[in-house]
């Protein structure tokens, strides 16, 4: 079965973010429970990286998966315009309750990158309307990832992902991050009406290689925004939902954006749907007299009944049993347990935040492209592990149902990388 799978996928499929000219047959995975992952031919991987950060509670969860089944013989789907239903009304009220304060309209979605692209485009079209249609660059950060969209595109960094695209990405000013915000504040200053607003990825940097920004940062670009009168968009699609420590990265920077993008853990990552929570005065920039003035975005599949359902019973998970503490326990053992590597020759920079642990490899290509990464994934599958280092980092995110003993599985692993 397991070479069945491989020749059949190789005819007929094209896998995200991979190489087809140089990269390993993909796993063939047939079944999940918890943390682990069963491949055709009987093994079992510890799904080391909560499957591209979206697992939170484990794989298969009975409480999401009775939710799903329940919701799906009562309603299935519904289109989303003019018409309403309770799992996503529910969900709208739920999240705007933990979220951080001043949001205060939920607008739905697929994923991570459209969670974005809706909240460029709110803001976007919410100056034109209030008449400063001159508004249009947003401020955003090197080594950004926001989505592979094209709004996602152009607000993230073009190294090393999009740098075919860059002639059709709208313009937008990166400034480096700094412990006071400097370059944030002075880019807006320089812009001065030309400035749209901050994208952010709130303390950590997920595909820039798990970079935990500086404690005074956040703040300082709040009330940058603020002293400007700009909106401050938050991109949490990776670190929301208890990644970081906190229900949200900005709950744990102290600081209130006026748009959020969640997406991945939202469902607890058994089903695809984002959300972009907004405050009421961007919401109001919409209403008028005149139909033009509509939000004109929308998904076949937005607010769909059954991942809102499936993202009730994950929030309700997380309530009973702590995530965002789990996540910092985890993180808290993991990095106890490698800390040491610190100190090795071939480690640079060993850094944990809530329940992500990372530290970059010597390479001769640092940065996604670095060669190591591939060889790096083979030996840690070996080892019974799902990894993926982001080029020369690497970096380990287990979901929240993982034991001691899968810690100590991880930890003795990402050991064994670095001394191989």
């Amino acid at each position: 079965m397991t070479n069945d799978l491989a020749r059949r996928d190789a005819r007929v499929v094209w896998h995200p973010y991979t190489q087809h000219g140089i990269e390993p047959e993909p796993l063939p995975v047939v079944a999940a429970h918890g943390a682990w992952l069963r491949l055709a031919d009987g093994r079992e991987l510890l799904d080391g990286i909560s499957s591209w950060w979206a697992t939170l509670h484990g794989h298969c969860h009975p409480r999401i998966t009775a939710a799903i089944a329940a919701q799906a013989a009562q309603l299935d789907h519904v289109l989303f315009a003019g018409a309403t239903h309770e799992p996503a009304v529910r969900l709208a009220e739920e999240l705007l309750a933990i979220a951080p304060p001043g949001l205060a309209r939920v607008f739905y979605s697929d994923d991570g990158s459209t969670a974005v692209e809706v909240a460029l485009k709110m803001v976007l079209q919410a100056w034109r309307q209030r008449g400063q249609a001159q508004r249009t660059v947003f401020v955003a950060l090197d080594g950004a990832y926001h989505g592979d969209t094209f709004g996602a595109m152009a607000a993230g960094d073009p190294e090393p992902f999009f740098t075919a695209f860059t002639p059709l990405l709208f313009a937008v000013r990166r400034v480096p991050i700094d412990g006071t915000g400097a370059a944030v504040a002075a880019a807006l200053a320089e812009l001065g009406e030309r400035a749209a607003g901050v994208i952010v990825e709130p303390l950590l940097q997920g595909a820039a290689g798990m970079r935990v920004q500086p404690p005074g940062f956040l703040p300082a670009v709040r009330a940058a925004c603020t002293q400007h009168g700009l909106p401050l968009v938050a991109d949490e699609v990776f670190t929301g939902f208890g990644r970081t420590g906190a229900m949200f990265a900005c709950q744990r920077a102290g600081i209130a954006p006026d748009v959020l993008c969640l997406a991945k853990g939202l469902t607890g990552g058994t089903l695809p749907l984002a959300a972009t929570l907004a405050s009421e005065d961007l919401f109001a920039a919409f209403l008028h007299h005149e139909r033009s003035r509509f939000f004109p975005h929308g998904h076949t599949f937005t607010a769909n009944p059954i991942a809102c359902a499936a993202a009730l019973a994950s929030l309700q998970l997380c309530r009973e049993h702590g995530v965002a503490a789990a996540f910092a326990r985890i993180g808290a053992s993991l990095h106890a347990q490698v800390a040491d590597l610190a100190s090795h020759p071939h480690v640079r920079e060993l850094r944990q935040l809530g329940g992500m642990v990372a530290f970059e490899l010597a390479d001769d290509r640092p940065g996604y492209l670095a060669g190591a990464a591939l060889r790096l994934r083979r030996e840690a599958i070996a080892r019974g592990v799902l990894l993926r280092p982001l080029g020369n980092v690497l970096y380990a995110l287990p979901p929240a149902c993982v034991t001691a003993e899968e810690i100590a599985l991880l930890a003795n692993v990402l050991r064994a990388l670095v001394t191989a």
